[in-house]
């Protein structure tokens, strides 16, 4: 893993002990097969109550980050920036090398015999990295709502639930929030304009899959102040305080597991297993294909 000096930096004692706590956290996560942005690392400092969940907080511990990394100290790969990053077309060497791709990427449909189908919603972009091998594991889709979905998603996502609907399947919407008067409000709002765009005729249900008052009560993540600024924040207080949480102050795994867990929950391993025997076969046909290439050239 790299950790590469750029510049020369002298830090203080305090600074060097923040410097191994984040060492010890990214080992952690590193050794399950997680990268974590700042805010996800800020929260395990909080979780671990080695410092206070305010905004100078989350200040200081960045610029700490920023410059252990810049030292050397810090493995560049352990911090990533999931909203942003290259795109670029896909290439190859020879003409071999994309038919060999098309083998190893070649996928059946595999929830075409299910009696629904599944989404997985999640609110913040950066959490997107924590979700995705465990969706594509699964062949299921998912979508970063980045808070309010634009209605031109939200109609794609109906037109998506009227196409499942013809072929007699439902549609199983899994989102994940934060708890807050806006992000509790996201799962009712994804529920009525989907049902507004889909006629309300359709075999579709939203699950809020986290965050919910249950898991804050089991896990105890840090709270913070909810907005008073926010228009729902009346309503929001009345029911469950003063007090808010973020999706990304529970652990990666805590939040794969869920997932995971719902998605085997709703899914039929029998004809799961059947499609993924029908891929193997397939993708051993064109693997046959590409032997003959190499006689041809």
């Amino acid at each position: 893993m790299p950790k590469i000096e750029y510049e020369i930096k002298r830090f203080r004692q305090e600074a060097l002990g923040t410097i191994a706590q984040a060492e010890n956290i990214i080992q952690t996560y590193q050794t399950q097969g997680f990268s974590l942005t700042l805010r996800q690392l800020y929260y395990q400092f909080v979780v671990r109550a080695l410092i206070p969940n305010t905004e100078k907080s989350y200040t200081r511990l960045g610029n700490i980050i920023s410059d252990a990394r810049r030292a050397g100290l810090i493995d560049w790969d352990a911090i990533v920036d999931r909203t942003r990053y290259l795109r670029k077309l896909s290439s190859w060497d020879k003409p071999q090398s994309i038919l060999e791709s098309a083998r190893d990427s070649y996928h059946r449909d595999l929830w075409a015999n299910q009696d629904r189908r599944i989404e997985v919603w999640i609110e913040k972009d950066a959490l997107v990295g924590v979700i995705e091998d465990i969706c594509q594991e699964n062949d299921v889709p998912f979508f970063s709502c980045r808070g309010y979905v634009s209605d031109s998603e939200m109609w794609a996502g109906a037109m998506r639930t009227l196409k499942w609907d013809k072929k007699r399947q439902g549609l199983l919407i899994l989102h994940l929030g934060d708890h807050d008067p806006s992000g509790i409000d996201m799962t009712r709002d994804i529920e009525n304009r989907l049902k507004l765009f889909s006629y309300e005729e359709t075999e579709l249900e939203i699950k809020r899959i986290a965050l919910t008052m249950e898991q804050i009560e089991e896990l105890n993540p840090p709270p913070n102040p909810a907005k008073v600024t926010d228009s729902r924040y009346e309503g929001y207080a009345a029911e469950y305080g003063m007090e808010s949480w973020e999706l990304d102050a529970l652990e990666p795994r805590y939040i794969v597991d869920l997932i995971k867990e719902n998605i085997l929950d709703e899914r039929d391993e029998d004809k799961w297993q059947e499609l993924i025997d029908e891929q193997e076969a397939e993708r051993k046909q064109i693997a046959t294909v590409i032997k003959k290439w190499n006689t041809l050239f």
